[in-house]
């Protein structure tokens, strides 16, 4: 089995709110990988004593216990679990009700002899390679498909689309929002290799169109991690017109992580 993982923050002043891991048991039998990317905070604040990265860091430590401990549980239910269990972490000096708690969004895979469970909820992706070379990418497209004017203003957005039904859905203190990610079970003998991305370095295919989704994952299993993070920076720094990035933020934390099986 053949890991690579990478993560780097879009602003090295600013901690990366971004996590991933890679669980491997100690039976050799299977693993799982998980992939947060924390929402950063508006000015306003978020009703919150702790940041995005504390957040984040227990959501996704949270995950990887769960993932790779109780294999036996769907990956939804350990969502709903590791949200419920940070949640009452802070519930006691937090107002957990504020719509910018702190939150993140979702890529779940594990994998055993017999399946690839997986599971993805808001705009990071999972990549999955076929034997035949064919890639699927599971992505939760519902942030995209909104229409404009629901992203016209962050209030707007807090009020109207975000974690409301009609909108769009991240993991933040509400466990059943867990039932809302796309999620599915594959045979093992379908899957050759996965990778996950934050919507940082998905931005090689979806800011500046450098190829489609399978040619993204072709570029990561030849190049790695690295070379793509390090590709869209390039980018990132040649767009000084923003022709592609518009109103995004220059750079942002991006992380990928790759697994052969």
């Amino acid at each position: 089995m053949r890991t690579e993982l990478v993560s780097e923050p879009g602003d090295r002043a600013r901690p990366n709110e971004d996590f991933a891991s890679i669980g491997l048991p100690a039976s050799g039998q299977g693993g799982s990988l998980v992939l947060l990317d924390g929402v950063t905070p508006p000015r306003g604040g978020t009703g919150c004593l702790h940041s995005v990265p504390w957040y984040t860091a227990h959501l996704g430590g949270a995950l990887t216990e769960l993932t790779v401990s109780s294999p036996d549980v769907p990956l939804a239910e350990a969502l709903a679990r590791a949200i419920a269990r940070t949640g009452e972490a802070h519930a006691e000096t937090c107002d957990l009700s504020h719509p910018r708690t702190p939150q993140a969004t979702v890529v779940l895979a594990r994998w055993s002899p017999e399946t690839v469970e997986y599971l993805v909820l808001s705009d990071s992706a999972l990549l999955l390679a076929a034997p035949d070379g064919a890639v699927t990418p599971v992505l939760d497209d519902r942030l995209g498909l909104l229409p404009p004017g629901l992203l016209a203003s962050e209030e707007i957005c807090d009020a109207r689309a975000r974690n409301k039904e009609g909108g769009f859905f991240t993991a933040a203190a509400d466990p059943t929002v867990a039932a809302r990610a796309v999620t599915g079970t594959v045979p093992r003998t379908a899957v050759t290799a996965l990778a996950a991305l934050t919507d940082g370095a998905t931005r090689w295919v979806e800011k500046f169109r450098e190829g489609d989704w399978t040619d993204l994952f072709t570029y990561v299993r030849k190049e790695g991690p690295r070379s793509l993070v390090e590709r869209v920076r390039e980018l990132e720094r040649a767009d000084a017109g923003r022709a592609f990035l518009g109103r995004s933020k220059r750079h942002d934390d991006a992380t990928a992580i790759f697994v052969e099986l």
